[in-house]
């Protein structure tokens, strides 16, 4: 288990994180460090636009979407709100046990504050190794994840472009690098290029289908 060493209020620093297509979903991941967590997770074999919409969806059904609350729910009653017309996900009842489960781990690790997972954190190593303890959050997807909060929102330990790989640089490829509907245009022209290309989001030759994310 992770002991948090800090017990003071949480840092919230809004991103320009643009993504969606509906700007109250936007508004939410740029205000929400949860929802943000839960939308990388979501993007997984899906849009982008869809995966990072879930947070709000959520939200919408719920009337929140506080770790706390969601970790204390029965799993069963997150998979039936998940399972809505329109679903969370192309997956949505294992996504929504995902997403409990990451809820779950909030809460018991940094309070329900998924913030604190990242607030004064002193090195992109760390970080790495506290988004790897999380459940749905594998190699890559953890990557993306530290250049997205770099990129977006400003959270730039020491060695973070280290800790994100190939995801700090300045080619736009993923969910990190759109902050406008220009930038999110040239990440699907670019993700497009790649898959003809036979390449994946690390510039590598695609053997297999990969955990990672947006």
């Amino acid at each position: 288990m992770i002991r948090l060493r800090d017990a003071g209020t949480v840092a919230r620093v809004p991103g320009d994180l643009f993504i969606t297509g509906d700007p109250k979903a936007d508004a939410l991941l740029n205000r929400s460090g949860t929802a943000l967590m839960i939308g990388m997770l979501l993007d997984q074999q899906v849009p982008m636009e869809w995966a990072f919409t879930g947070p709000f969806t959520l939200r919408s059904r719920l009337g929140h979407l506080d770790a706390k609350r969601i970790a204390a729910m029965p799993e069963d009653d997150l998979v039936a709100v998940a399972c809505e017309r329109p679903a969370i996900h192309r997956f949505p009842a294992v996504m929504a046990r995902r997403t409990h489960a990451l809820c779950i781990a909030l809460d018991r690790d940094y309070r329900g504050s998924a913030e604190r997972l990242w607030n004064g954190v002193a090195t992109g190593d760390e970080l790495y190794r506290r988004l790897r303890a999380l459940p749905g959050f594998g190699d890559e997807k953890a990557k993306i994840f530290i250049a997205l909060l770099a990129k977006r929102f400003g959270v730039r330990p020491e060695g973070w472009e280290r800790a994100a790989g190939v995801f700090a640089d300045s080619q736009p490829r993923t969910v990190a690098d759109i902050s406008d509907a220009a930038t999110l245009a040239v990440v699907r022209e670019w993700k497009k290029a790649q898959k003809a290309a036979g390449r994946d989001k690390q510039d590598r030759a695609v053997r297999a289908v990969g955990e990672g994310g947006a």
